[in-house]
């Protein structure tokens, strides 16, 4: 016999969960499902403060309209697995997460969304290759903001690219390529509080030009460096 779980009882599951985002909305954008962590990490109290409502009235404007289009590609068949993305909640710092949407179907129709976001948690130090990834971190720390080629990586690991791969995401969650975009935002997003202009700061962070600067920033962030650091400077 099939046996299906409903929205509510995954909602009731995940409001057991402090380190994950879960949701589920409708065809227009509105929430119908939301846990307790998405709840708290908006300041609000309640579930139904965020239940028929959208992540335009929920969230800053640049921000919530990100997340808008986002959910549109979702509900037109797009699978999200794993976007590394920078979570700011007015009520807490910044944090990274993995999010994952996927349409919700009825059938053959799409009826809406569904998706969670992850905190990134802590290494796994027990990992018997952690040390040689740590080399690898390490120099991908140093030297972000120039080309660097998962080869060289992966050379540096003495590992192959696909074991390289494999354990990076075994130990820090993330492919070698994501810890660098987020080493790269992070520094952008550091930089954004000063006076530098924002073409500049791409390529100081290792982004070939402004605009792949800024559509990497948008996709992360969920605004452009211009709306972040304004943002910021009104804070």
């Amino acid at each position: 016999m099939e046996m299906k779980i409903s929205a509510n009882e995954l909602e009731a599951l995940f409001d057991a969960l402090p380190d994950v985002v879960f949701f589920v909305k409708d065809t227009t954008g509105r929430y119908t499902h939301a846990n307790l962590t998405l709840v708290r990490r908006l300041g609000l109290k309640r579930r139904d403060d965020v239940i028929g409502r959208s992540v335009t009235e929920l969230f800053p404007v640049a921000m919530g309209g990100s997340y808008a289009s986002q959910d549109r590609r979702v509900l037109g068949g797009e699978v999200i697995e794993n976007q590394l993305e920078v979570h700011i909640f007015a009520n807490r710092a910044p944090g990274w997460c993995l999010t994952c949407k996927r349409p919700l179907r009825q059938g053959d129709d799409i009826c809406g969304v569904v998706g969670i976001s992850r905190d990134l948690g802590q290494p796994d130090g027990r990992h018997p290759t952690y040390l040689r990834l740590r080399r690898v971190l390490a120099h991908l720390q140093e030297r972000y903001a120039e080309s660097i080629r998962v080869a060289t990586l992966a050379e540096l690991a003495e590992l192959s690219v696909a074991q390289l791969e494999r354990h990076f995401r075994r130990v820090f969650q993330l492919t070698p390529q994501q810890v660098l975009t987020k080493l790269r935002i992070e520094a952008a997003m550091r930089m954004l509080q000063g006076a530098g202009s924002v073409a500049a700061i791409g390529l100081a962070c290792g982004f070939a030009d402004q605009s792949s600067f800024a559509r990497q920033f948008k996709a992360t962030v969920g605004m452009s460096p211009r709306d972040y650091r304004n943002m910021i400077t009104a804070s």
